[in-house]
């Protein structure tokens, strides 16, 4: 009987140092003709200080270990072809005095470029002008329609972010998640070309 087996790697894994990793915890597996728990269970990898922050796992590498711990066994490989191990680091205690600091400096840069936003856009002049145009009356300082925008404006940016504190609003990611997501793609992506062993090794 034929023996295949099927695996697609993840774009990501967390561990620890020290850690063994096994084929199950970087990848999913089908496997006919073979045992699937003894190809899941197949060291790939142990986690050391030297790794750093990061280690890359190239799907040449799976092959090989695949091969040596069963000879002639048709294996494909589908999606992507490295994954990135993370390495987690010790968790820093808090520090409520930098959190207090930090969070003043973003507050007024925050408060300061909305201040100066609205002063290029004479944002208090166009809502005089729309108060004179509804109301007919001319006011310097028009509360009932500056009010309603302060706090829309502030609405606007909860629903924006689509979080309060911890909680998410609405279940579709909100902007700001689809930039991060996009990011850590195109971190992926570099980390796997140039922190791949497999490419300097080749290149050497």
């Amino acid at each position: 009987m034929d023996k295949r087996i099927y695996f697609r790697l993840k774009s990501r894994h967390w561990g620890m140092p020290n850690e063994t990793v096994y084929l199950k915890d970087i990848a999913q597996i089908i496997s006919v003709g073979i045992e699937a728990e003894s190809v899941k269970n197949l060291p790939i990898c142990t986690l050391t200080v030297e790794d750093k922050i990061l280690k890359v796992i190239d799907s040449m590498m799976v092959v090989r270990i695949i091969q040596e711990y069963s000879q002639g066994v048709d294996i494909q490989v589908i999606g992507p072809t490295q994954t990135v191990i993370y390495l987690e680091q010790k968790v820093k205690p808090f520090r409520p005095i930098l959190f207090l600091l930090v969070w003043l400096l973003l507050f007024i840069g925050a408060g300061l470029a909305i201040m100066n936003f609205h002063e290029d856009v004479s944002m208090r002049e166009v809502h005089v002008k729309i108060s004179e145009v509804i109301t007919g009356a001319e006011t310097e300082h028009p509360l009932w329609l500056q009010i309603p925008y302060s706090l829309g404006l502030g609405l606007g940016m909860v629903l924006f972010f689509n979080h309060v504190f911890r909680k998410r609003i609405m279940e579709e990611p909100s902007p700001m998640e689809v930039e991060m997501f996009n990011y850590e793609e195109n971190m992926d992506r570099y980390v796997s070309v140039y922190e791949n062993d497999a490419w300097k090794d080749r290149d050497g």
